[in-house]
């Protein structure tokens, strides 16, 4: 049963191109498999979370970290009585516009782009994506995905100011999107605050004793572990820890959240539309604990230096890779060649380049720069 203020899939706005109802899939569920089927999709598995492989083939990469979020956005949404399709179909598809090389790489495509007079903006590049790029119908071009799902790529973590992005007009910048929606953003930090958590410790990038006294809210749950098992090893305290610090996350966000929502007396998905500010929400008390925890995860982990010299050349090779083929475009595939025809040849560039994987990047870079460099 759904909340009044859910969204239901038989109010969707609808698809572009309109479709005949399937036989036994409603839209938000043909929306979720779309996505899984995508190309952009599969593409998520050979593209850097936080570690490349380098490390270990046990560690997040951007396809699992998806699959974590889709999984924690889930339980939220269930104990909401929101529309669980909606918010599978949104978990999944919203990383689908990172480029390769993680956070480095988003960033070296942004300032490539600037040099140019333009930008990079994942969650845009991600409407790009099922809106024009997947090929995968005959009846026409992209995913062709429900205005709900669409909406949610772009504003699931950030306010569009409508005056300055008049070409998504059509997705209701001056009001904000429905609680599935806003809610794949926190369970987004929270996947990866104890995933990134747990995989900094599993490098050894991060000690015990250092996240012990760096995040008090852990340090409590790994005493709680030690004093109920005291004989285990500490990888599996370290286990139980992170554990109710995650149950801790889910709770709160949902015990709030509910408050959040009687109080702001919504009693339709057009209630929370018109609010000011957005319902889904921690309290407080973890909101401290959560930014604690990633300011943590900033200055040890991301930018630690063990992980510097990575992040150099991957920022490198896709600098370096946007300079060849803005000098010499006849480099480019024959598609994006003519793509180049209608639009701008950075912006082409920088979609060539950010629908690579890790490893397909660097076998460019091998194939024109790597004897030169």
């Amino acid at each position: 049963m759904l909340a009044d203020y859910a969204v239901r899939v038989e109010q969707s706005r609808g698809r572009r191109y309109p479709e005949p109802q399937h036989p036994y899939r409603n839209d938000f569920q043909r929306d979720r498999d779309r996505v899984i089927h995508s190309r952009a999709f599969r593409r998520l598995e050979a593209k850097t979370q936080v570690f490349t492989r380098r490390y270990s083939d046990h560690f997040r990469n951007r396809l699992t970290h998806t699959l974590e979020v889709a999984q924690i956005a889930r339980t939220i949404a269930g104990q909401l009585k929101l529309n669980v399709d909606l918010v599978e179909a949104l978990a999944l598809v919203h990383d689908v516009g990172h480029p390769p090389f993680g956070h480095a790489g988003e960033k070296a495509l942004d300032a490539a782009m600037r040099e140019h007079g333009y930008f990079f903006d994942h969650n845009l590049h991600a409407l790009r994506i099922v809106e024009d790029f997947e090929l995968r119908y005959a009846a026409f071009r992209g995913l062709n995905l429900t205005f709900e799902v669409r909406e949610g790529i772009i504003k699931h973590s950030h306010d569009y100011n409508p005056h300055e992005f008049p070409e998504l007009a059509e997705y209701l910048l001056d009001q904000r999107p429905p609680l599935e929606a806003q809610l794949i953003d926190l369970a987004d930090e929270i996947a990866y605050s104890a995933a990134d958590l747990d995989d900094g410790y599993e490098s050894r990038l991060l000690a015990l004793e250092e996240i012990r006294s760096a995040l008090p809210g852990f340090d409590r749950s790994y005493r709680e572990a030690d004093k109920t098992w005291p004989a285990a090893i500490e990888k599996l305290k370290f286990n139980e820890a992170l554990k109710r610090m995650l149950d801790r996350f889910v709770g709160d966000l949902i015990r709030n959240t509910q408050g959040s929502i009687c109080q702001a007396q919504v009693h339709s998905v057009a209630d929370v539309r018109q609010r000011g500010e957005r319902l889904v929400s921690f309290s407080p008390q973890v909101e401290a604990e959560r930014r604690r925890t990633k300011d943590f995860l900033y200055s040890r982990l991301y930018y630690s230096s063990a992980l510097d010299s990575e992040k150099t050349h991957g920022e490198k090779v896709i600098t370096e890779l946007f300079q060849l083929w803005l000098a010499k475009p006849d480099l480019l595939p024959a598609s994006y060649r003519e793509k180049s025809e209608q639009e701008p040849l950075p912006r082409v560039i920088c979609d060539y380049i950010a629908g690579m994987t890790d490893n397909y990047i660097y076998s460019q870079y091998e194939k024109y720069l790597a004897q030169k460099s």
